[in-house]
């Protein structure tokens, strides 16, 4: 991997005058959002990361050799000594960040995680036992309808309204909004094959990338998944 190069000043010219950025340009406004992405290789590579760089360019460093910019989350702390969020040695921000792998007998079953602030957790903690007690598939679990409270008013979806005059009469100030944290993504890791999954709260999409010519007697199925016992299903399936 060359990375001096894919770092340097001339390699990010050279893709600004590609993308017909030259002359500069004043810069667009970023996304506020924080962003997730879930990947895995055939080698049994993993990655689930959140990432928020809490403005634009973040602590706005690069990372020597990495390309990696950290994020600003500093600006969360009190700059005032002895406050409870003052800063000192040691300490570390508070962040609801949550990627997920989830494991069985040593090798990876799921791996799966969202935006969404302090939503996150019981976001991900839904999805995970949608997965393993109610024994749904990857897509209908990073779909299924979410419920959230911080101990005040209990947040449900749209979906889950019906249980709203139950969850009243038994105490709950009930608040019925449209989504609860952020556009999931998750893949599941089968004997023979990854599946990929992502919602609809979010623009995020699930793909396979491939590289080199298929084997022989790959066969693919645009409008249907393969059986489960086709051994060729990995392709079709991603």
């Amino acid at each position: 991997m060359p990375v001096e190069r894919l770092t340097s000043k001339a390699y990010a010219a050279d893709c600004r005058r590609r993308q017909g950025f030259n002359p500069p340009r004043a810069p667009q406004r970023e996304s506020a959002d924080t962003t997730h992405v879930t990947v895995a290789d055939r080698d049994g590579n993993i990655v689930s990361a959140t990432h928020t760089i809490n403005g634009l360019f973040g602590a706005r460093f690069m990372v020597p050799g990495t390309g990696i910019i950290p994020n600003n989350y500093m600006m969360n702390y009190d700059p005032h000594p002895g406050r409870a969020l003052s800063i000192e040695p040691g300490k570390r921000v508070p962040t609801s960040m949550a990627p997920m792998i989830v494991s069985k007998d040593g090798a990876p079953r799921f791996a799966l995680g969202l935006p969404g602030g302090l939503r996150i957790f019981p976001s991900a903690m839904q999805a995970i036992v949608n997965l393993i007690d109610h024994g749904m598939s990857l897509q209908e679990a990073v779909e299924a309808p979410r419920i959230w409270t911080q101990g005040q008013e209990v947040e449900i979806e749209t979906p889950f309204a019906a249980a709203a005059d139950g969850l009243a009469k038994a105490g709950h100030d009930v608040k019925i909004v449209p989504h609860i944290g952020g556009g999931m993504n998750a893949i599941g890791f089968g004997k023979d094959r990854l599946t990929g999954a992502a919602c609809w709260r979010a623009d995020g999409t699930a793909m396979g990338i491939g590289g080199g010519l298929a084997r022989p007697g790959v066969r693919f199925w645009p409008d249907k998944a393969p059986d489960d016992d086709d051994e060729n299903g990995i392709e079709a399936e991603l």
